[in-house]
């Protein structure tokens, strides 16, 4: 990859509780790890080793420079890993990394464990895959028991203890229901949450203001319905909402993703 990316970094924002700006379109590396099981409209062929890096250095030469990646997409922290060490030091210096904690996939089912031990265990080996020293966010990827998570579990402790530590930056929750939101957000430790939003889920925006009194980003996840809106309409009218910190969107078409990140852009920030 060249030390000088094509095209200069999206438009970028923030919240007071992440200790840096993120890019407001990022991309989500599932697809170049993982083929089974999934929950997209089409099927797809997984790219390989070489083709995976080409599409992770493509992506940051059109300026996105937030990657969200997770230890249950299979071969994908290890393919992101490969790509940004190849980086030059001061681009790979503006990349914003986040990957997940709490689900494995493996066998062809995801496996869920929020102890303390088993949330630890997964920071470390993502840091070895991601061949990092440090995970900018670090998400609690929900099974769908989002209050006894946040509520009674060991997790938030276990990541809230990486942090103090320097191994993480900030905390994130990606809950399954609007209360796990809402607990989320009403959790100290908690930095950041990642939900859905888009035309046919109108209940979370009364989140936006919530994370905004309290200064904790939230990150939009499917926001084109795994690829069933127009993303022309569906982006700008989530970035619209000023509370909203960053898009997150996967996809191994380059030509989608430069159109993507020709729309946001397009779209005035905060």
């Amino acid at each position: 990859m060249n030390s000088h990316p094509t095209n200069s970094p999206l438009p970028t924002r923030t919240a007071p509780r992440l200790a840096r700006p993120v890019t407001a379109l990022g991309w989500g590396a599932f697809k170049i790890g993982r083929n089974e099981a999934i929950k997209y409209p089409t099927p797809y062929a997984l790219p390989s080793e070489e083709q995976a890096i080409a599409l992770v250095h493509a992506v940051i030469e059109l300026g996105i420079r937030l990657i969200d990646t997770a230890p249950a997409y299979g071969l994908s922290e290890a393919r992101v890993g490969l790509a940004l060490a190849q980086l030059a030091p001061a681009v790979r210096s503006e990349i914003f990394l986040s990957t997940k904690a709490g689900e494995q996939f493996a066998d062809g089912h995801s496996h869920y464990d929020f102890t303390a031990k088993a949330i630890t265990q997964s920071i470390s080996q993502s840091l070895t895959r991601l061949r990092c020293e440090r995970i900018d966010l670090a998400w609690i990827h929900s099974d769908g028991t989002d209050l006894e998570i946040i509520g009674t579990g060991e997790a938030v402790e276990a990541l809230a203890l990486l942090k103090r530590s320097g191994i993480i930056g900030a905390i994130g929750f990606s809950p399954k229901s609007i209360d796990g939101a809402h607990a989320a957000l009403e959790r100290d430790e908690v930095d950041a949450i990642m939900i859905e939003l888009h035309e046919e889920i109108h209940e979370n925006v009364a989140l936006l203001a919530k994370a905004y009194a309290r200064g904790k980003a939230v990150f939009v996840k499917k926001p084109l319905r795994s690829g069933r809106l127009d993303p022309a309409v569906a982006l700008p009218r989530i970035l619209a909402h000023p509370h909203v910190t960053a898009i997150v969107i996967g996809g191994l078409s380059l030509d989608r993703l430069r159109a993507n990140t020709a729309i946001v852009r397009g779209c005035a920030t905060p």
